[in-house]
């Protein structure tokens, strides 16, 4: 189902920087009007201000923190009609990471997801329509070498948007899942000189990531892939899986060797 921007009531979280305020600008400049939600209250207000839109600042992953959004947006909107699961955090590590760090990421990239479509669903429901963008990753159809809680929570994310879109797709609900490779974001730039060694050469601007959700708009198709060749390593992690860990787990000795000169 194609959607149209004009008019529509659109809320973005993780708003403030990135992805975020690219979608919140391109949006804008096609007449919708935004919610920007973002940690950072000061970011969020200046993209608010750019745009004609309302910043929203708090937390948009916690239980009380969605319904707060969700409630503040509606009465700011009359409805929402697009909302944006953008906030995500990607601590470095694997098992070691501390309790509190998975459990962060299980909550901003995943449990947000859920906590927003608890609230969102009613009135979509009962409405007929209702749009849900979830940016997942390109790690949630891969996997996130130096991040396993990015990479673990990435892939729930994934699961969560396409369990929405197998649920609800008929009753006029639209899921999309974006999966960017390496954007020049500050994520990026934090995952040090391994993200740099695997994504640094194809990573692209945030606004080429907006871009593509927007074209992505005219058709409604569930995967949205600002990086092309992801399909082919989707499809290649799938029917040549045991090629395909093996080229991961080159790339993981790559980086170590890179990390340890």
């Amino acid at each position: 189902m194609s959607v149209r921007l004009s008019g529509a009531g659109v809320v973005i979280t993780g708003g403030g920087a990135g992805i975020g305020a690219a979608m919140a600008r391109r949006f804008a400049a096609e007449g919708a009007r935004v919610v920007v939600a973002d940690l950072d209250g000061e970011a969020a207000g200046a993209v608010a201000e750019e745009i004609g839109g309302v910043a929203v600042a708090g937390d948009a992953a916690g239980e009380e923190g969605v319904r707060g959004l969700v409630a503040t947006a509606k009465e700011t909107l009359g409805a929402i009609d697009l909302f944006c699961a953008n906030a995500g955090v990607a601590p470095l590590g694997g098992p070691e990471v501390p309790e509190d760090a998975w459990a962060q990421a299980w909550d901003v990239n995943v449990m947000a997801h859920v906590r927003a479509a608890r609230e969102l669903l009613p009135d979509w429901l009962d409405r007929g329509r209702g749009h849900f963008l979830a940016t997942v990753s390109a790690a949630g159809l891969l996997t996130s070498l130096g991040s396993a809680p990015y990479s673990v929570t990435k892939h729930g994310a994934l699961a969560f948007a396409e369990w929405l879109a197998a649920s609800y797709r008929h009753r006029g609900i639209t899921v999309q899942a974006v999966c960017p490779q390496g954007v020049r974001t500050r994520m990026l730039a934090d995952s040090g000189p391994g993200g740099e060694l695997l994504m640094g050469r194809s990573a692209i601007e945030p606004e080429q990531v907006a871009d593509t959700v927007l074209e992505a708009f005219g058709d409604g198709r569930f995967l949205v892939l600002p990086h092309p060749e992801v399909a082919e390593y989707y499809a290649a992690r799938a029917t040549q899986n045991e090629r395909w860990l093996g080229g991961m787990n080159k790339l993981q000795r790559k980086i170590e060797s890179v990390l340890n000169q």
